[in-house]
């Protein structure tokens, strides 16, 4: 990286973000724009930005995501939007030639009832979890873009998908965020107002896999210097947590030892969410921040922000 121009797309977002901050480390020039510059769902405008600033190497964090709920209020944005958000800048990738580009997916791409650990031969061998199929076939469709483009024009296009994400710059809406964020946000808000029990959806019992974010941003930067394949790579930590030791991991983080009251009545999810990572860490990569460590950093990042009024939507 160091010396080239990298374009980080989504670089307000909680992975765009951190993947500047790595990148501060490696001495390269570090684009960005925002979108009131360039809508990224706008082929014309994506190719005439890429055309001019030129980049060197391309991070696409670029998405519209959300939580269960976001995801089944929301299912022709989230298919829209990100279908194309990636089509554009992979396009406009191939013609304004860069050399590398990363496409960051997710780990909602395989069946919902696939072998776990979830190899990444999983791809496509079964149907998907109804709760997040809509990003999840554009993501599909994202992977397959690169190796297309790999394929057919010799560019090298790799994609990393990540585990389940947290960490500074999460979305701490109740509503749309992602399962860590919004536990950060309930348990906080429960301690800040003095309530005995905090109400979660689901029964508690999956089991998820949780990534640090700044974590992710490390291992990404890793692939784009070391790896150059068709196939996409999983990016995790290798364990995995239930959702209900989840929120009782935060609850000790925040501070705050009331009830937990899970309503099974509301879905789950997938039952089981854990990554095979051993590709990325034959490769020489493992993630080096513990679960609690990096909750407690997320919780201190949410706290500050959200006391110095810098969040919105944040459960306060």
């Amino acid at each position: 990286m160091r010396g080239k121009r990298v374009w980080v797309a989504g670089h307000r977002g909680m992975a765009g973000s951190a993947i500047v901050r790595r990148l501060n480390r490696e001495g390269c020039d570090i684009l960005t724009v925002g979108r009131d510059q360039v809508d990224m769902r706008r082929q014309a405008e994506v190719e005439a930005w890429m055309a001019e600033a030129r980049p060197d190497a391309v991070f696409m964090a670029a998405a519209t995501v959300g939580g269960i709920h976001a995801n089944s209020t929301r299912p022709a944005e989230f298919l829209y939007d990100n279908l194309a958000i990636e089509t554009n800048i992979i396009h406009g990738a191939y013609k304004s030639g860069v050399k590398k580009l990363v496409f960051l997916g997710s780990s909602c791409i395989y069946p919902r009832l696939a072998e776990q650990p979830m190899r990444e031969e999983a791809l496509l061998t079964g149907p998907l979890e109804p709760t997040n199929e809509w990003y999840a076939v554009a993501k599909i469709a994202g992977i397959k873009l690169c190796q297309a483009y790999r394929r057919q024009y010799g560019c090298d296009f790799i994609a990393a998908m990540p585990t389940n994400l947290y960490g500074p710059g999460d979305n701490f809406d109740l509503q749309q965020g992602h399962v860590a964020a919004a536990l950060i946000a309930k348990i906080h808000r429960a301690k800040e107002t003095g309530a005995d029990t905090v109400e979660l959806w689901g029964s508690g019992k999956p089991l998820r896999e949780f990534l640090f974010v700044d974590d992710l941003a490390d291992a990404l930067v890793f692939l784009a210097e070391r790896y150059s394949g068709e196939e996409h790579v999983n990016v995790g930590t290798g364990a995995e947590i239930s959702i209900r030791g989840l929120a009782e991991l935060i609850a000790e983080v925040v501070g705050w030892s009331g009830h937990l009251q899970f309503d099974p009545g509301k879905p789950d999810g997938s039952p089981r969410k854990l990554m095979d990572n051993s590709r990325i860490a034959t490769m020489g990569w493992t993630a080096p921040t513990s679960l609690r460590d990096g909750f407690a950093q997320a919780y201190r990042w949410y706290a500050e922000n959200l006391k110095a009024g810098r969040l919105r939507g944040a459960g306060l």
